[in-house]
């Protein structure tokens, strides 16, 4: 009868722990682990063109499962491949764990072939990290590896050498089962929730904004803003937990913001930040009383002044907190936000109509299309840069779609690598992938993972020739773009010589046919729309720096002798600037 290795139990630990899938590249000091997932059922190797996908792929399935989720990488270069999308899944905490297969261990700290030490690399994109260096040691460490990962939503890391992976299995006493599906609640105490209700007692207009901390917690949050007629608004990360069947919706603050949000959190008495990290300090009010409600204490006044921190996660302390406070009866401040809410999306919507055709196609027309002909349950992954604030504006939330993007890592290249991970989930649920033609060169080998599995994602490239959102940010900061344009190749041309369908559109005429097409068409599609590289994202709020920057970018343009571009940008953007 064949040993039992170490590797067999690493493997049929993290079955135990509901693993179904591990992403990574095939290396020799991987071999004994590729080899017991090739003996064992109930789990799959999904070979990816690159570790960097893996990762974010894993990271992505770990995010819609709310399962742990595995990824690997060889000695050395392999398993450093991982890290940026390792980075990614911990700052989303979603649940990964990722083999860091190590040189022999014979030969650590003697500066041998590929040697690097990944017990140190990964400590800070990991809640655990550690590196086994015999056979006895594995099964306690995977197991609490494993239980860092899932009970505290991130990511753990296992450092291997292959040679101990290959050894024989010590014995299985410390291995057990796993409760997968309990998790605790947590309340706050009931003077803190006296704290609180008598902070709404006494505040005229009361405004709600949440993040992806109000995951099921949607009919209590609503049920809130019903009682204290309040508007409520979202960080990108919440968006898809709130924005669907929510009559107090103000839209969205931060840097891709719409909508009265900004206005809103500005002008209240009160602001309640609902399991929201929003990173962005200059978007935050100063002058009203602000209370924070987060499930992390550590998290609780990390970004703005607090009036009152509430530790508990939001469902919880909303239900603790309605028995306790009055219904309010004047609703001119949400009926005000409301109203200017309608009249700038309003705005936004005619605009994209209005562009729809107008050539070079406006990325706005593509958006809305997308949001217009998608499913109802569809999953889209979002490259970091324009498409966030495309998918941001003009992806509607629904109770079952799902929007997942590197909104707290923000890397570039995610969009594809998520959407293979989301797609292995469930093959018969549309999945699009919104990607930049500079986020989908960067890691294009991995559409042929798409094919290699026919895996069936939707890729649509807002390709304008540009690292778009950096040329904004150079605009702002006073600087005229500068090696941001990009030479494209036919990205369609190279779907078909893949295997895939490949469809390109340049008229804005083709759009809806075109999408309506690649969504109609089993398999794996990519869709090249040439979009305008003049259309650019304005923030809710422009300030007089920014407009500084703006005409100091906009003098050195036309000094540079580079007027046409100038008129070129008026003329996409400016029925798109905010008004007062």
């Amino acid at each position: 009868m064949a040993k039992r290795t170490v590797a067999d139990q690493f493997i049929e630990i993290l079955i135990t722990a509901g693993v179904r899938r591990m992403y990574g590249v095939v290396g020799d000091s991987l071999n004994p682990i590729v080899d017991s997932i090739r003996r064992h059922d109930g789990i799959d190797w999904v070979h990816v063109r690159h570790e960097e996908a893996g990762a974010f792929a894993a990271g992505a399935e770990a995010q819609l499962t709310g399962r742990l989720v595995a990824c690997a990488g060889s000695c050395g270069p392999g398993n450093l491949h991982l890290i940026n999308g390792l980075y990614d899944a911990h700052r989303s905490m979603a649940p990964v764990i990722a083999l860091a297969s190590h040189i022999p261990s014979t030969e650590i700290g003697t500066g041998y072939f590929q040697e690097t030490h990944p017990s140190h690399l990964f400590q800070e994109c990991s809640h655990y990290c550690e590196l086994v260096t015999c056979p006895e040691q594995l099964p306690r460490v995977t197991q609490i590896a494993i239980q860092e990962a899932i009970g505290r939503d991130g990511v753990a890391v296992i450092a291997l050498p292959g040679d101990v992976a290959g050894q024989e299995a010590s014995s299985p006493h410390l291995e057990h089962t796993y409760r997968l599906d309990q998790r605790p609640t947590a309340r706050p105490s009931d003077q803190v929730v006296e704290e609180f209700a008598d902070m709404i007692e006494k505040a005229g207009r009361v405004m709600l904004f949440c993040g992806r901390g109000v995951a099921g917690a949607h009919d209590e949050v609503l049920a809130l803003a019903e009682r204290l007629k309040a508007p409520v608004g979202h960080a990108l990360g919440g968006k898809q937990w709130i924005q669907y069947d929510n009559p107090y919706d103000v839209g969205m603050s931060g840097l891709l913001g719409y909508g009265a949000c900004y206005e809103a959190m500005h002008d209240c008495d009160l602001l309640v930040l609902l399991g929201t990290d929003f990173p962005y300090v200059q978007f935050m009010p100063t002058q009203p009383k602000i209370v924070q409600v987060d499930i992390r204490r550590e998290r609780l006044g990390s970004r703005s002044r607090l009036d009152l921190g509430v530790w508990g996660d939001v469902k919880e302390t909303v239900r603790a907190l309605l028995p306790r406070i009055t219904e309010k009866t004047d609703r001119s401040f949400l009926d005000r936000m409301l109203q200017r809410h309608r009249e700038l999306v309003a705005r936004i919507r005619a605009y994209a109509d209005d562009v729809r055709g107008r050539r070079p196609i406006h990325p706005e027309h593509v958006a809305a299309t997308l949001d217009e002909l998608a499913a109802d349950d569809a999953v889209f992954t979002v490259d970091t840069g324009m498409c966030n604030v495309w998918a941001a504006r003009l992806i509607h939330g629904t109770a079952s779609r799902r929007i997942i993007g590197s909104f707290a890592h923000g890397s570039m290249a995610n969009a594809l690598p998520q959407a293979i991970g989301a797609q292995l989930t469930d093959r018969r649920r549309q999945v699009i992938a919104m990607c930049g033609d500079g986020g989908f060169a960067m890691l294009m080998g991995d559409f042929l993972t798409l094919t290699q599995y026919d895996l069936p994602v939707k890729v649509v490239i807002f390709n304008n020739g540009s690292l778009g959102l950096v040329a904004l940010e150079m605009l702002v900061e006073g600087y005229p773009p500068y090696q941001t344009g990009l030479k494209n190749p036919d990205f369609a041309a190279i779907a078909r010589a893949a295997g895939a369908t490949g469809i390109r559109i340049e008229d804005p005429g083709d759009v809806k046919d075109g999408i309506r097409e690649a969504l109609a068409t089993d398999g794996p599609v990519l869709v090249d729309a040439l979009t305008d590289p003049n259309a650019l994202s304005m923030p809710p709020k422009i300030t007089g720096e920014q407009v500084k920057g703006f005409a100091l970018a906009m003098t050195r343009l036309v000094l540079s002798g580079d007027a046409d571009e100038l008129v070129n940008m008026a003329r996409s953007n400016l029925r798109n600037l905010p008004r007062p």
